[in-house]
């Protein structure tokens, strides 16, 4: 009886792992990301009742469900931290189980859990709040997104780019650089929201979903609450950072402020034949998530801002932070996601956007931490761990004027590494450390650098950034998205030559 019973439970465990294991990821891939193609399409042709046809079917699907899970608990970096409850689904069993009882749950009755709310440490001393919901929410948020992004994704403003597909903070600062580099729009107002995550106004998010068929169950994460240190808190406003849906909710409800500025487009044939926007008003702007920085002419303009933007901040429950916000000349620099963008003052009106003070103190505390963490370890984890920091940093400086940002942390890593070097052995001579781990080049050697960090076992090399080519990013042209059909070579074409550009 005790060997039925074992053997029941092996074949029912087997089950649950090859519910999961025997999945046709590409098939299963494809449909969902047809379904978002049509989505898109029919609010491209304003064809409301289809949306929402859509989306229904879409969240409804098992293969959305099991594209949910998988981001969930295999791809995303926050899947083995668990929610309030503990669970963590981290083996084709349990994700095989989830998936099964998910399958038969109907999302309109379902009822989220309070997120666990854990304060973060940032640069400046202070904490960021950080929401994290149990397994199941996280799922169900997934594959909320995967259904309204798509909507939205054709409503969005062509000068928002944080957390959606296909843009980055790169793509920002090319919009950046586009409007200041001739020298007409240099006045800058920096603008930040206190708070945004926490202050914004359900009601108003609400009001953007209204026709979206799982409106109900967003209200539902939106007033979840959250426990920090076992107390519950009720949550009448703002969105919790940590879940799937966050960002996407904050970017619907900061859509609007071009509408509030004034700023349209025309559209006009390039050149080469292919459609190019020309932007019409007094102002530009750029917007990453809760960050922006707006444009004009003149000083009068620019000061107009704040009262340009009274009705778009009270209608969203948004104040703006006193202490991040202030109006400059691009000739005084302004710093945004990292650099530092300034116009010169004299001789040809030139706009450089290079690496900001604050963006290298970080890079070289990081490394700094990094080294301290590894005394003791050998140069081969010492090289293996640093490597890709290094790669981290030198991927989003490319871009810009970095060469002088690059020399700075290869100095600070130097200093660093020969400080690693005679900790890791105290009692040998400088000359035996150079002999042991920096060898003369060979002729074939990609670098013919003396002075290269080599672990003497595998012969993996320290890497240095002074190697990094500068190679300027083109910014993501107007309001193209990787879910419009009709753009798939497009950014099929941008994504390959970004992946060359990488290695």
């Amino acid at each position: 009886m005790s060997y039925a019973q074992n053997s029941q439970n092996f074949e029912s465990t087997t089950s649950y792992a090859t519910i999961w294991s025997d999945t046709d990821w590409k098939k299963t891939n494809k449909y969902v990301d047809k379904q978002r193609f049509r989505i898109f399409r029919a609010e491209s042709e304003g064809d409301a009742r289809k949306v929402r046809d859509l989306q229904r079917m879409l969240v409804r699907s098992p293969a959305t469900l099991k594209v949910a899970i998988r981001r969930v608990t295999q791809v995303n970096k926050g899947k083995k931290t668990p929610g309030l409850d503990g669970f963590r689904a981290l083996n084709d069993i349990e994700r095989g189980k989830l998936f099964l009882k998910m399958k038969d749950m109907n999302i309109d009755l379902y009822k989220p859990k309070p997120v666990n709310r854990i304060q973060i440490p940032k640069k400046n001393g202070k904490t960021r709040s950080l929401g994290i919901p149990v397994v199941m929410d996280r799922v169900y948020q997934e594959m909320i997104r995967l259904s309204l992004e798509p909507q939205w994704e054709f409503r969005f403003e062509p000068t928002s780019y944080g957390f959606r597909p296909k843009r980055r903070a790169h793509d920002a600062m090319a919009r950046i650089f586009h409007n200041v580099r001739r020298g007409n729009w240099v006045y800058v107002f920096e603008g930040d929201f206190k708070s945004c995550f926490d202050t914004l106004d359900h009601g108003f998010i609400l009001k953007q979903l209204k026709g979206f068929p799982y409106c109900n169950v967003v209200e539902k994460f939106l007033k979840a609450g959250y426990m920090e240190d076992n107390v519950f808190f009720r949550t009448p406003q703002g969105t919790p950072q940590g879940g799937l849906l966050s960002p996407l909710l904050a970017n619907i409800a900061l859509t609007g402020m071009e509408d509030c500025l004034g700023i349209k487009y025309r559209k006009r044939k390039g050149p080469n034949g292919s459609d190019t926007f020309v932007t019409m008003g007094n102002y530009r702007m750029t917007r990453y998530a809760d960050d922006f920085v707006i444009f004009a002419k003149s000083r009068e303009d620019i000061e107009q801002v704040p009262y340009l933007l009274e009705p778009y901040l009270n209608e969203r429950g948004l104040i703006l932070a006193e202490n991040k916000t202030r109006i400059t000349h691009v000739s005084e620099g302004f710093n945004f996601l990292g650099f530092e963008t300034r116009q010169q003052k004299s001789g040809k009106k030139q706009c450089n956007i290079k690496p900001s003070k604050e963006s290298i103190k970080g890079a070289k505390r990081k490394l700094s931490d990094t080294y301290k963490s590894l005394n003791g370890h050998s140069v081969g984890e010492l090289i293996s761990t640093v490597n890709p920091i290094l790669d981290g940093i030198g991927n989003y400086w490319k871009p810009m004027v970095a060469s002088y940002a690059f020399a700075k942390v290869d100095y600070h890593v130097w200093n660093l590494t020969k400080r690693f070097l005679t900790r890791l052995h105290p009692h040998k001579s400088w000359k035996w450390i150079i002999k042991r781990y920096f060898p003369h080049p060979d002729k074939d050697a990609k670098h013919h650098d003396r002075w290269i960090l080599t672990d003497p076992v595998t012969g993996n090399q320290l890497k240095k950034m002074s190697w990094i080519d500068i190679e300027r990013h083109i910014m993501v042209k107007h309001n193209y998205s990787p879910l419009d059909k009709s753009k798939s070579e497009y950014f099929r074409k941008r994504d390959l030559s970004t992946s060359r550009k990488l290695r």
